[in-house]
C-alpha cells in the first residue's frame, strides 16, 4: 500500500469510527428520549382518563341518588320501580360514540347495557377474556372493595373489534348493583404508535445528516489528497525535467569535452604522424621522421588511454574502489602545488558494483572541482569502510572555500554539486558539503549500511 493511501486511510478512518460512535449515541438518546416521552404521555394520558371516568361515574351516581335514597324505606315493588326509573335514567346517559354506562347486579347478571341490548339478562359471570382473566368478576370485586379502575378487553361499538378498555365501577348494594363506565385505550397506543414513528423519522434524519457530513468530509480529504498529490506531481515533474535537462547539459559537456580532447590531443598528433611518414616518404629518410612518428604514436596511446581511463577505470572493475581512489588521486596530485593524500579507513571489503561506480564519480566530480575553483594546496580523497558496514568518502582540500547556501539556492550554479547528491540519492546515501569563504571545503558521501545488500541484490551496475 502507498504511503499516500495509508496518510488517507490514517486520516479518514477515525473520522469515520468519531461519527459512527456519534450517530450510535445519538440513536441511543434518541430511543432513551422516546421511552421517557412514552410514559410520560401515557401516564399523562391515563391520569386524565381515569379522572374523567371518575367524574362521568360521580355524575350518573347523582343522577340516581334522590331515587336511591327514597328507595330504601319502600317495599320491594316499589323498590323495583325507583331501579327501574334509574336504569331508564342511566341508558340515556352517553357520551361520544363509544361512550355509555353499564349495570350489573353483584351475582354478574346484565342490567342495563345501552350499546349491547342482546346482553340483557344474561348472567356473565363465568365470562373470561383471552387471556383467562374472569372480567366481571373483577369489575364486581373492584366495585364491591369500595369503587376503583380496571383495565380488560371488551368489543368496541364503533368498530366491532376487540379493544382495552379502562373500566370504572362503585356498587350501590341498596339496589344490589354495580354501575360503572370505560373508555376505550386504542386512542392512546395510536398516539404512542404515532409518537414512535415520528421519533424515527427522526432518528433516521439525524443519521442522513451523519452521513451527509461524513461523505463531504471524506470528500473533502480526498480533493484535498488530490489536490496535495496533484501539486506533488507537478514539483515531481518538475524535478524530473530539470534534472533531464541537467542530464542532456552533463551529456553535451562531457561529449564537448570528449571533441576537446580528441581535436586538440589525438587529432593533431595524428596528423604530424600522417606529415612526418609522408615527408619520410618523399626525402627518402627513414631514421628520424620514423623515430619522431613512433613517438608520437606513443603520445597517442597514451591519451587514449587517459581519455578510456577517465571514461571508465578499469581499475574499479579489476583492483576495486580504494585502488582506482588512489590512482584518481595521483592523476590530480600531477597538477602544480596541490598535494593530493588518499588515505583508506577501517577494513577494505567487497562493496556493490554500483556503490563503487557512484562515489567514484562523486570524488571524480569533486575533485575536478577542487582543481578548477579551490586554488587548493592539500587535498585529502579519504575513504572509509565503518564497522557497523556504512561506508563514507571525503574530499577535504585548503583552498578558498564558497558560500554553500548561495551556490545551493541559485538553480544556475551549483550543477556538480547536484549531480553529486542524485547519484547519493539514487543508492540510498547522502551527500553533506560543508564550506565557507577562507575555510576550505569538505565534501561527504555516505551510504547506509542497510541499503548495501538491496543494492547488491536488486539494482544493476550504473553510471
Amino acid at each position: 500500500m502507498k504511503l499516500r493511501l495509508k496518510i488517507l486511510l490514517v486520516a479518514i478512518l477515525p473520522l469515520i469510527v468519531a461519527l459512527c460512535l456519534i450517530a450510535w449515541a445519538v440513536v441511543q438518546q434518541e430511543k432513551e428520549l422516546l421511552q421517557r416521552e412514552r410514559a410520560a404521555v401515557h401516564s399523562a394520558y391515563m391520569e386524565a382518563r381515569r379522572d374523567e371516568l371518575r367524574h362521568y361515574v360521580e355524575l350518573a351516581v347523582s343522577n340516581i341518588r334522590p331515587l336511591y335514597e327514597q328507595s330504601q324505606g319502600l317495599d320491594e315493588p316499589a323498590r323495583a320501580a325507583a331501579a327501574a326509573q334509574a336504569l331508564q335514567q342511566l341508558a340515556r346517559l352517553d357520551y361520544g360514540a363509544d361512550g355509555y354506562f353499564f349495570v350489573y347486579d353483584l351475582q354478574g347478571r346484565v342490567l342495563m347495557h345501552s350499546r349491547q341490548p342482546e346482553l340483557l339478562g344474561q348472567n356473565l359471570w363465568e365470562m373470561r377474556d383471552p387471556s383467562g382473566e374472569p372480567t366481571i368478576q373483577r369489575l364486581i370485586g373492584r366495585a364491591m372493595a369500595g369503587g376503583g379502575f380496571v383495565e380488560y378487553p371488551w368489543r368496541k361499538p364503533s368498530s366491532d373489534q376487540v379493544a382495552p378498555k379502562l373500566g370504572y365501577v362503585v356498587a350501590l348494594q341498596g339496589w344490589n348493583w354495580m354501575i360503572g363506565t370505560g373508555l376505550y385505550l386504542d386512542g392512546i397506543q395510536a398516539t404512542l404508535d404515532h409518537l414512535e414513528q415520528e421519533a424515527q423519522r427522526n432518528i433516521a434524519r439525524t443519521l442522513w445528516w451523519i452521513a451527509g457530513i461524513a461523505l463531504a468530509a471524506v470528500l473533502l480529504i480526498s480533493i484535498s489528497g488530490l489536490a496535495l498529490n496533484l501539486s506533488e506531481q507537478r514539483i515531481a515533474e518538475h524535478k524530473l525535467r530539470t534534472l533531464a535537462h541537467q542530464v542532456v547539459h552533463s551529456q553535451e559537456q562531457e561529449r564537448a569535452h570528449l571533441a576537446r580532447e580528441l581535436h586538440d590531443g589525438i587529432s593533431q598528433n595524428l596528423v604530424s604522424i600522417k606529415l612526418l611518414i609522408e615527408s619520410a616518404q618523399r626525402e627518402g629518410q627513414q631514421a628520424g621522421p620514423l623515430q619522431q612518428a613512433a613517438q608520437r604514436l606513443s603520445g597517442c596511446l597514451h591519451e587514449v588511454r587517459r581519455i578510456s581511463h577517465r571514461l571508465r577505470p578499469a581499475l574499479l572493475d579489476t583492483l576495486g574502489l580504494p585502488a582506482a581512489l588512489a590512482h584518481l588521486a595521483q592523476e590530480f596530485s600531477e597538477i602544480d602545488g596541490l598535494s593530493v593524500s588518499a588515505p583508506v579507513l577501517g577494513t577494505p571489503r567487497e562493496l556493490p558494483e554500483v556503490v563503487n561506480t557512484v562515489l567514484f564519480r562523486v570524488a571524480q566530480e569533486a575533485l575536478t572541482n577542487v582543481a578548477k575553483h579551490a586554488g587548493a594546496s592539500n587535498l585529502e580523497l579519504a575513504l572509509e569502510f565503518r564497522a557497523d558496514g556504512g561506508v563514507a568518502m571525503r574530499v577535504l582540500d585548503d583552498g578558498r572555500g564558497f558560500d554553500a547556501e548561495a551556490v545551493q539556492a541559485d538553480p544556475r550554479r551549483g550543477i556538480g554539486l547536484r549531480n553529486m547528491r542524485e547519484r547519493m540519492v539514487s543508492i540510498g546515501g547522502h551527500l553533506e558539503l560543508q564550506s565557507g569563504v577562507g575555510h576550505g571545503t569538505q565534501v561527504e558521501a555516505l551510504v547506509d549500511v542497510d541499503q548495501l545488500a538491496h543494492l547488491a541484490r536488486d539494482n544493476p551496475a550504473h553510471d
